[in-house]
């Protein structure tokens, strides 16, 4: 009877510390944000995330991008529709946008005199909408990594401490040449070595409920009781909140321009972990409510195998990401009928 009752007890305390957690969100959210989001249809925004001074004195200037769809990615060839001026129009840009918000994808590097100049990437989205991203040497977009884990949610506020301050990227090595050969419809398997600090501590929702709780109740809470309670309440709704724990994504950076939805014809296994803000409580994004980092091989070697429906040269893009900081690595593969 004892055991029933604190049973009764931790479910009660639990209900009562997700319900603080979901910051006292109002029933009309939820309907304001569903009815302002879309699948398909929509542009993607550009951005410019800011700039740091590299060892070497060069600058690297960083962009992301915001996909207004949920669901629709889209492809964009390097060209009048996705392009750089200044000089070279062809900075390494994405020419395939993933959905919703993207931070830090890519850097330009320019000279340590680059000064009072302004790079400008300018992408009109296929529904005819174009938006540019200015990027300039001003102040307040200079950045650091404290600034990229605060930007990309992996610190709360007020959450800094020393130990995260000293966080370091962590390092993906892909084992193998950089450029490959498959033929369509035929899986080609790749590994990626990678090896972190361990900093930050990954996210476990257990060991969050126990230390709240305290007690014997903590005693009782159960992994499916957690996920239970977890999946009754509403996510973090004042900023984006992403929950640290290092994985490896990869995904399509650059395809054919003759493949119409690229998203349709390229297939990865195991599915990748989304490296954007997919804030659904059941997505597979660390963005998520309920994302729980995935259990690491011992040896830090991941092992994916990806097949094209379609022929022509494929750029695929691998993420390595600890919750804070991040490291990339691409993939060229040439695809034959």
């Amino acid at each position: 009877m004892k055991s029933d009752k604190l049973v009764k007890i931790t479910a009660l305390l639990l209900t009562v510390v997700l319900t603080f957690l979901s910051n006292f969100a109002t029933a009309d959210e939820p309907y304001y944000y569903a009815k302002n989001t879309y699948s398909s249809g929509q542009h993607t925004e550009v951005a410019y995330e800011g700039w740091r001074v590299n060892d070497d004195g060069t600058i690297s200037l960083t962009f992301g991008y915001f996909n207004h769809n949920w669901q629709e990615e889209l492809d964009i060839p390097v060209g009048e529709n996705n392009f750089f001026s200044q000089g070279e129009a062809d900075r390494g840009q994405p020419t395939h946008f993933l959905p919703r918000r993207n931070r830090f994808t890519f850097d330009v590097i320019v000279p340590s005199d680059f000064g009072d100049s302004e790079l400008v990437w300018e992408v009109t989205s296929p529904n005819g909408l174009t938006r540019k991203a200015y990027g300039t040497l001003r102040e307040d977009y200079k950045i650091d990594n404290i600034i990229i884990m605060s930007e990309t949610g992996s610190l709360g506020a007020g959450s800094s401490d020393a130990k995260i301050r000293a966080n370091i990227p962590p390092v993906a090595e892909l084992i193998g040449d950089e450029a490959r050969t498959a033929r369509v419809g035929q899986p080609l398997r790749f590994q990626t070595r990678v090896t972190d600090d361990g900093v930050p501590e990954p996210f476990d929702p257990m060991r969050s409920i126990r230390l709240l709780l305290g007690g014997a109740a903590s005693v009782f809470a159960t992994p499916e009781m957690v996920r239970n309670m977890m999946m009754m309440r509403p996510p973090l709704k004042p900023t984006v909140a992403k929950n640290n724990g290092l994985f490896l994504s990869w995904n399509v950076y650059r395809a054919p321009e003759t493949v119409a939805a690229v998203q349709d014809v390229v297939h990865f296994d195991p599915p990748q972990i989304k490296p954007w803000e997919d804030t659904r409580p059941s997505a597979n994004s660390p963005w998520s409510w309920l994302w729980i980092p995935p259990e690491l091989p011992e040896d830090g070697i991941h092992e994916v195998s990806v097949s094209f429906d379609e022929p022509g040269t494929y750029l695929l893009w691998g993420r390595a990401d600890d919750g804070g900081l991040y490291h990339d690595q691409y993939l060229t593969i040439n695809v034959t009928p």
